[in-house]
């Protein structure tokens, strides 16, 4: 919904990035969890069926999105200036490398998004061997601090790229190799007090205390969006804005009944979260087919938020339920 409402016309107002790098720690924290999980019960870790179940969950509403949106582009629906090679990154998730290079103008109509999820697949394709060799030697904790050595190893190369070579904000934002990091600072949670695997421990010991905590954490993001300096947005912002997200998540994965967390678990609140992933992909289109309707902010934010719940939800119960299935069926085996 971050990135929604920025890009619905509110992004001066609304961090948009920081939905994005939200979506990069519960990545990070879910996929940890599950192969921490998979590593305690089994005592090894199936990479076969870790890629197979990623690729369940994402490729089927990424595709379909694309191949889409490109139909609608060659079709005249949708207005596009797409060139071969940036459509051919989105098939092979380089947007975000392309986009560094030759802009957000040559891709799939209203795609743009693209890049993040390019972020992931790289970190995909890498972290599950990451972890599975440095679990099979050290204990959780230990993992932990190499985790954490390697977030300040990625702070060091973005304050080199920015403060050396005056990089531009298109790479520190969306390179790979500049915000991995944003991950990496889920995967700790997922393996250092894990409110989910470690539930015998406790923030701060009293509700009080976890109260002041998670009041200090909220204050320390909010100092993120307020400090403009631009150095510091290219470099200790994402750093800064994990260590923020580690106290936060944490809390509101083991106090859902807080009041602060509680509407998380309204029943259209969960829903919304299940047909997320394609609401993501589709809500630029969903906007653009909007604002040929109606002008007005307010009204075509509104209008393009009904219609891409619809195509998520459809995408929901045709694509993403039936990949689910089979995806379940492959980690029940």
């Amino acid at each position: 919904m971050l990135v929604f409402v920025a890009h619905a016309g509110w992004g001066y107002i609304v961090p948009g990035g920081f939905g994005v790098t939200i979506f990069f720690f519960l990545s990070g924290y879910l996929i940890t969890t599950l192969l921490r999980r998979e590593l305690e019960h089994t005592g090894s870790i199936s990479f076969k069926k870790f890629y197979l179940r990623r690729a369940y969950r994402i490729f089927p509403p990424l595709y379909v999105v694309l191949v889409l949106f490109f139909l609608l582009g060659i079709f005249g629906v949708a207005e596009h200036k797409m060139r071969l090679e940036a459509v051919l990154s989105q098939v092979f998730f380089l947007t975000n490398y392309y986009s560094i290079e030759h802009g957000g103008a040559y891709f799939v109509p209203a795609t743009g998004v693209y890049w993040s999820l390019a972020v992931e697949e790289h970190f995909y394709l890498v972290f599950p061997l990451l972890f599975w060799a440095a679990a099979r030697r050290k204990s959780f904790p230990d993992v932990a601090r190499l985790f954490l050595v390697m977030c300040v190893a990625v702070l060091a190369w973005r304050m080199w790229l920015v403060f050396e070579h005056a990089i531009t904000w298109r790479h520190t934002y969306s390179a790979t190799d500049a915000r991995f990091d944003s991950l990496l600072f889920g995967c700790i949670l997922g393996v250092w007090r894990n409110p989910v695997s470690d539930p015998e421990w406790k923030i701060g010991g009293r509700d009080r205390s976890a109260y002041l905590i998670l009041v200090g954490a909220l204050m320390l993001l909010l100092i993120t969006f307020i400090f403009r300096d631009e150095r510091f947005r290219e470099t200790l912002r994402y750093t800064v804005q994990g260590i923020a997200l580690l106290p936060i998540f944490w809390l509101a994965v083991r106090h859902p009944e807080w009041l602060v967390f509680r509407w998380m678990n309204w029943r259209p609140v969960r829903f919304f979260g299940v047909v997320s992933f394609s609401f993501y992909l589709c809500h630029g289109m969903a906007l653009d087919f909007a604002d040929q309707v109606i002008k007005e902010q307010i009204p075509r934010a509104l209008l393009g938020f009904v219609f891409a719940l619809l195509f998520a939800t459809s995408m929901y119960f045709l694509v993403e339920r039936p990949f689910a299935k089979l995806r379940r069926r492959l980690h029940r085996d």
